[in-house]
């Protein structure tokens, strides 16, 4: 069972950068894919990057591939860190980090369905 907490969301200007970050408690954070999703007001839920367990392959979906310098974990800290620069207002959302330990560690998918804890989110609102 795993808990996860996201943070580091707010207000940015267009141009601008936010870190954010995706605290687990419970157990199996180590083995573990992560992945982010965001969710803007009228739009469906969209993956934006994924880290495999092991650490050793990220990937970007979508317009995160325009936004997502890094995605990266800390197996100590059981934290996941989300870096995006060079925002734009329509990434403005809702951002969710979910975990699935039901893969090889090798594993990252942007498929919703194959991740089974959830955080609440946490909101992104770029604007000037």
């Amino acid at each position: 069972q795993l808990q996860l907490v996201e943070s580091g969301g707010g207000l940015v200007h267009p141009g601008g950068s936010l870190r954010l970050s995706c605290a687990a408690s419970g157990f199996g954070f180590s083995s573990a894919a992560i992945g982010w999703f965001r969710q803007a007001p009228g739009k469906e839920r969209e993956g934006v990057s994924c880290i495999t367990s092991s650490g050793g392959h990220t990937t970007n979906y979508g317009r995160g591939r325009l936004t997502i310098s890094s995605i990266s974990r800390d197996n100590a800290a059981n934290t996941v860190y989300l870096q995006m620069n060079s925002l734009e207002p329509e990434v403005s959302a809702v951002y969710y980090c979910a975990a699935s330990t039901q893969h090889p560690n090798y594993w990252c998918s942007d498929l919703q369905s194959e991740f089974k804890y959830w955080g609440q989110g946490t909101q992104v609102t770029v604007s000037s």
